[in-house]
């Protein structure tokens, strides 16, 4: 960074996350994912304007989803202090929202800036995310039977005992295939694989790896949340048509590459910051009062390895301010 930061910025990234949160539970179940997601995504911007750093979106909205804010490039923050990149995703899992599914969150990651991977027009990559126990002992190259032993190991399981979450995709049935045949507990998910990847790193949540194809802007963020949490990350890039392959070789980056941890956010100084939207195994959903609202966020600083969870109770009238970002669009 330009300069050291001088506080925690993940406790300054959280007012955005639960902005997010606030605005986009207003849409929970009501079958409208870019309605709530366009919500999420205004309180979220607003919010950043307010933090003190000069940030450039990294991973963003994305070309992929052709937003027109927090688009990748946009400068975010309030152009003093450090110069950072930035990761956001307003709502990670926009079908959870709008079905009221579970585990729908809010996330917002910085890091130095030129740290983050960007992944361009690389949509998708197979990942491999372990807590901090298995650190070191796994291989996305390895057969899924040896990591589910190697996990097992560290922890202290049977593989029968090891949980783990696979996003449920025709192209990730040899992955579901070859852990159930290995003795292990496959958890299907319909989306989002950023909560479950910050629970193979959190106590008692039952959530053991992360393994198969998913979103590349999930990855990286997911990165800077296991720099804080002591987890490991491995991914390779995974393009999913010979149009996203062309692409992905245009822009000079090699899909054959193993991506470790330090590749999708270098250096040690990242911040990170979740609020849930619906109700989670680990983060709890937004919750309406008489008086207002509660969210409840996890926070890291990967420079001095603490992660912090909060619950945060905000006023009515506080919160209009959230309404009116809401119904501007």
């Amino acid at each position: 960074m330009s300069e050291a930061p001088d506080r925690n910025l993940a406790l300054e990234l959280v007012r955005a996350t639960e902005a997010a949160a606030l605005a986009a539970a207003r849409w929970v179940g009501r079958g409208q994912k870019e309605e709530g997601d366009g919500a999420a995504v205004d309180a979220l911007r607003l919010l950043l304007g307010t933090v003190r750093m000069d940030g450039i979106v990294v991973i963003g909205e994305g070309e992929k989803d052709e937003a027109p804010m927090l688009y990748n490039g946009e400068r975010v923050g309030n152009r003093q202090g450090p110069s950072v990149d930035v990761a956001v995703d307003p709502v990670e899992g926009t079908n959870l929202l709008a079905k009221g599914l579970p585990n729908s969150i809010s996330v917002v990651a910085i890091a130095p800036r030129g740290a983050l991977f960007n992944p361009g027009p690389a949509f998708y990559m197979d990942k491999l995310v372990v807590g901090p126990e298995s650190v070191g002992k796994v291989d996305i190259d390895a057969p899924p039977a040896e990591n589910l032993a190697a996990v097992a190991a560290a922890k202290g399981l049977d593989v029968k005992g090891v949980t783990v979450v696979i996003l449920d995709r025709p192209r990730n049935q040899h992955y579901i295939e070859a852990v159930r045949a290995a003795g292990a507990r496959v958890r299907l998910i319909t989306d989002g694989d950023v909560a479950p990847a910050l629970m193979t790193a959190l106590p008692d949540t039952g959530i053991d790896m992360v393994l198969g194809s998913g979103g590349t802007p999930e990855g990286v963020i997911t990165a800077c949340a296991m720099h804080g949490l002591g987890g490991e990350i491995q991914g390779r890039l995974a393009p999913q048509s010979d149009l996203e392959r062309s692409r992905v070789e245009a822009a000079g980056l090699d899909i054959g590459r193993k991506l470790t941890l330090a590749d999708l956010a270098a250096g040690d100084d990242h911040f990170f910051a979740a609020t849930g939207i619906t109700q989670g195994d680990f983060l709890r959903g937004v919750r309406y009062t008489a008086t207002g609202a509660v969210t409840h966020s996890l926070v890291t600083r990967s420079r001095s390895g603490t992660w912090r969870t909060v619950e945060a109770h905000h006023r009515w009238d506080k919160l209009m301010i959230y309404s009116e970002v809401e119904y501007r669009s």
